[in-house]
């Protein structure tokens, strides 16, 4: 069994930042794309920001110069380093892993956390 466990959520002011880390654990054989997407009350989720395994980066247009996607591939971890943030940031963030295990390929998700920014 694959996990996909994210950390790092809370509850912040506006223009503060927020660092979320997401680790895969589990029998995993090797993970392609990471990224992060988020979905606010009442609303579809979307995405975020992506990272290819060989560190090429993709982000949604309100996250551009904002946030910063990265992963530690000895560690099986992605990060969001978040900045300037605003309350409409406010969204549970989940994280998501393109696996190959031993016996299939498929795409994990975690389990969501908060981030609430306050005006």
């Amino acid at each position: 069994q694959v996990q996909l466990v994210e950390s790092g959520g809370g509850l912040v002011q506006a223009g503060g930042s927020l660092r979320l880390s997401c680790a895969a654990s589990g029998n995993i054989f090797s993970i392609n794309a990471m990224g992060w997407y988020r979905q606010a009350p009442g609303k579809q989720r979307e995405l975020v920001a992506t990272v290819t395994s060989g560190g090429v980066t993709n982000y949604e247009d309100s996250a551009k110069g904002r946030f910063t996607i990265s992963r530690d591939n000895a560690k099986n971890t992605v990060y969001l380093q978040m900045t300037s943030l605003k309350p409409e940031d406010t969204a549970v963030y989940y994280c998501n892993a393109d696996i190959t295990t031993g016996w299939a390929r498929r795409v994990h998700w975690g389990q969501g956390t908060q981030v609430t920014v306050s005006s």
